[in-house]
């Protein structure tokens, strides 16, 4: 299986936000095995500590959090001059319903959590944060864009 990340900007950092354990671990796996650098954290209090103390590359965030909720830990992201640059893909088990609130907020994706299938279809996930980190405008000749990806997304992606 050829590394997502590599030849690329290997070891880009991601910091995952998710306090459902299995939720973490699966991703966590899935991105390190990929080939980036993961940093985790279980609540928004200590999402915003990790993000500030070592800016990562990208966040993945959760909306359904102790603490500090998903919003209002993206709004603080936003609005700081440390991570306002660092792109977020939401990830949450809440409807797609939130997603024009959430971009409005400045996150730049938005997953359902029951579409991911970690386990066994980790590679429409990875191939979102790969065009994210490398601001990927065009799919790469023979690159299939997930089936899973919505109008939304799919109009953020050809930005």
């Amino acid at each position: 299986m050829q590394n997502p990340a590599r030849g690329v900007h290997p070891m880009k950092s991601i910091l995952l936000v998710e306090d459902s354990r299995f939720v973490r671990i699966a991703t966590e796996r899935a991105l390190a095995r990929a080939g980036y650098d993961v940093v985790t954290a279980s609540d928004g209090e200590e999402a915003l500590r990790k993000a500030y103390a070592s800016i990562p590359d990208l966040i993945v965030l959760d909306m359904l959090l102790p603490r500090l909720g998903g919003a209002e830990v993206l709004h603080a992201l936003k609005h700081c001059a440390l991570t306002a640059h660092v792109p977020v893909i939401v990830l949450s088990s809440l409807s797609q319903n939130n997603e024009a609130k959430l971009k409005k907020l400045g996150a730049i994706a938005y997953f359902e959590k029951s579409k991911l299938e970690l386990d066994q279809h980790s590679e429409s996930f990875l191939h979102i944060v790969k065009r994210t980190l490398v601001g990927q405008a065009e799919p790469d000749a023979g690159e299939r864009e997930p089936a899973f990806i919505g109008p939304t997304v799919r109009t953020m992606l050809k930005k």
